[in-house]
């Protein structure tokens, strides 16, 4: 099952969820989110956020939101916008799409994750649950998480909901440090919150 629906059904328990689910998969059905489209998903955000704090909810509200901000999606924006409900949505990409995560700056190839005595840092929206539930699971695990990005943090693990665009969001600059530190030799590792799931066995 896809990430996204397997740790939102299980963690969160939430109506919204299917609904937005069931949402994606009739708006990406052709290959392309149009306008009328993306604003009708707008509306519905716009709704859903009055009675729930639903992180994924509130995530992809303020991506639409910026998005048509200028009241136009544009080409790029619509393919982003595609990319994001085909991740929620579980569907699969189209064969010769660029990857969902093409420009995330992850490890590559990954290293062998490590979680006793090890330090954590969580950004962007996770999939599993909360930024605090995400912290319990590493204590359980036998590591310990940071408050920040520092030359002593050893993995920084982006949320399944870090697009593409994140060097636009207002976690980019976690992100760009921690590039930094890595590229100037500072052992810290860069993956996704997938790959957490699996190296945890969650």
């Amino acid at each position: 099952m896809e990430i996204f629906t397997k740790y939102n059904r299980k963690g969160i328990q939430d109506r919204q969820i299917d609904t937005l689910i069931g949402i994606s998969k009739g708006i990406q059905a052709d290959g392309h989110v149009n306008q009328a489209e993306a604003e009708f998903l707008l509306t519905w955000l716009q709704q859903s956020r009055q009675a729930s704090d639903n992180p994924v909810v509130v995530n992809l509200l303020c991506k639409v939101t910026h998005m048509l901000e200028d009241g136009v999606l544009d080409n790029e924006e619509s393919k982003e916008l595609l990319s994001i409900l085909r991740k929620i949505s579980g569907e699969p990409t189209a064969v010769g799409e660029v990857a969902k995560t093409s420009s995330l700056p992850l490890d590559d190839p990954m290293p062998t994750i490590i979680f006793y005595d090890r330090t954590f840092l969580f950004t962007g929206t996770c999939v599993f649950g909360t930024r605090r539930e995400c912290q319990e699971q590493v204590e359980l695990l036998g590591g310990g998480n940071a408050r920040g990005v520092t030359k002593s943090l050893d993995y920084l693990v982006l949320g399944t909901y870090v697009t593409d665009s994140w060097v636009h969001e207002s976690f980019g600059r976690k992100i760009e440090k921690a590039v930094e530190y890595r590229d100037s030799g500072v052992p810290i590792v860069i993956m996704s919150e997938e790959h957490w799931l699996e190296a945890g066995g969650i």
